[in-house]
C-alpha cells in the first residue's frame, strides 16, 4: 500500500526517536563532531547508486554506527535498522534532481531520498544538526527540551480548544431540544471539532518525535482526546441529506481547509453541504435528524439508532414519541424503549441546565 510523504515521515520519526538504538547512534555522532550520511533501507535501486565502500553485514549497534561514521562515505542499513550492510560508500544519485541544499552531504541525501523513496539521514558536522530526507520532505530533528517546550504550549492550546468545543456542543444540544438551531450553530461546532483535531495531530507528531521522552505527553493527549460525545462526522450526518451527501467526503473536505480559512463559517457550511448561498444563509433554521444525540445513548447500538432516526424522521418527532411508538421500530423492545425515552429526557434536562445556569 502506497503511503503519503507525511505518513512516511512519521514512520521514519518513530525510527529515530529518543530511546531507539538509531537515535543513540546519531547522538554519539553529534557529540563526536563527525558528519554522517545514513541510508535507512537497501534494495536494488540503492545498490545501483553505491560505489566503492565495504560490504560488512553486521548487527546494528550505536557504537558501531559511531565508529563507521568516522570514515568518509555513506552507511547503508536495512529498512528495520537491525543490520549495517555497507560502510564508506560513495552515493551517486541522479545530478539532474532538483535540490535546494548547498552542502554536498545534504544535496546527496535529498537526491537519494527523492530518487529511491528510501529515507536518508544526514548529520552535519559543522552545523551540528540531524536532518531527515523522506520522499522530498526535509525534517530537522531537535533536542527533547525544545520539542517538549513546543509540545507543552500546544497542549495548553488543546485544553482551551477542548473546553470551547464542549461548550459549543452543549449549546448545540440545547438548541436542538428547543428546535432553534441555525446553520451558524452547526458550522461553529464543526469548526471547533476541526481545530481540536488539528492541534491533537500536531501534538501526536511531537509524541512520535519524542519517543520515550514523550510518555507523559502521550498520556495527557490521550486524556484530552478521549471522545466526549460524537465527532464531526455525526454532526454532518445529522444535518445533511443522506441521499446527496457523502459524509466521509465532507469530513475529508473539512480537513483540507487552509488554516486561514477555518474562521470562515460560510465556507465550512458550503463545503459540508449545509448551504449553497451567501452569508445570510448562516441564519437559516435547520432541524437535526437526531443521530448525534441518539448515538450518545449507551443502550442503543449504532444500527438500531439509525433505524430509530429513519423511522421518526427528525429529533423532535423522536423526542415526542411514546414508549409504545418507540417499540414499533425493529430492535426496540420495552426495556430498550424505556432506556431511550429516559436517556433522551436526561440529555434534554442536562443540555437546558448547562445553557441557562
Amino acid at each position: 500500500m502506497l503511503r503519503s510523504p507525511e505518513e512516511a515521515l512519521k514512520a521514519t520519526l518513530a525510527r529515530v526517536a529518543p530511546g531507539t538504538p538509531l537515535r543513540d547512534g546519531l547522538e554519539r555522532i553529534l557529540r563526536g563532531r563527525t558528519g554522517a550520511l545514513i541510508v535507512l533501507g537497501s534494495d536494488k535501486t540503492i545498490d545501483s547508486l553505491c560505489s566503492g565502500g565495504f560490504e560488512i553485514g553486521i548487527d546494528f549497534a550505536p557504537t558501531s554506527l559511531r565508529e563507521l561514521a568516522k570514515m568518509d562515505g555513506a552507511i547503508v542499513c536495512d529498512k528495520d535498522v537491525t543490520k549495517i550492510i555497507r560502510a564508506a560508500v560513495q552515493l551517486v544519485p541522479d545530478p539532474s534532481i532538483e535540490t535546494q541544499e548547498s552542502g554536498t552531504r545534504h544535496r546527496t541525501a535529498e537526491r537519494v531520498a527523492i530518487q529511491t523513496g528510501v529515507p536518508v539521514v544526514s548529520v552535519s558536522q559543522s552545523m551540528q544538526i540531524i536532518a531527515l530526507y523522506v520522499d522530498g520532505l526535509r525534517y530537522v530533528l531537535e533536542g527533547s527540551e525544545k520539542v517538549l517546550a513546543r509540545a507543552n504550549q500546544a497542549l495548553a492550546t488543546l485544553e482551551r480548544y477542548r473546553a470551547r468545543l464542549d461548550q459549543v456542543t452543549s449549546s448545540l444540544s440545547a438548541l436542538e431540544i428547543e428546535a432553534m438551531v441555525t446553520v451558524r450553530d452547526v458550522a461553529v461546532t464543526l469548526q471547533r471539532h476541526e481545530m481540536v483535531r488539528r492541534i491533537s495531530e500536531e501534538i501526536a507528531q511531537y509524541v512520535l518525535e519524542l519517543g520515550v521522552d514523550g510518555r507523559l505527553l502521550s498520556l495527557q493527549l490521550e486524556e484530552l482526546s478521549t471522545t466526549r460525545g460524537s465527532g464531526a462526522d455525526m454532526v454532518i450526518r445529522d444535518y445533511t441529506v443522506p441521499e446527496t451527501t457523502d459524509v466521509d467526503a465532507a469530513v475529508a473536505a473539512l480537513q483540507e481547509i487552509d488554516q486561514a480559512d477555518l474562521i470562515n463559517l460560510n465556507l465550512i457550511a458550503n463545503i459540508v453541504g449545509l448551504t449553497t448561498g451567501g452569508n445570510d444563509s448562516l441564519d437559516i433554521m435547520i432541524q437535526p435528524r437526531g443521530y448525534r444525540l441518539v448515538s450518545g445513548l449507551k443502550a442503543v447500538p449504532g444500527a438500531v439508532a439509525g433505524r430509530l432516526v429513519d423511522h421518526f424522521g427528525g429529533l423532535q418527532n423522536l423526542m415526542a414519541a411514546t414508549i409504545d411508538e418507540l417499540m414499533v421500530v425493529d430492535g426496540i423492545g420495552e426495556l430498550r424503549a424505556r432506556n431511550v425515552r429516559e436517556g433522551l429526557s436526561r440529555i434534554a434536562e442536562a443540555s437546558l441546565l448547562d445553557r441557562f445556569l
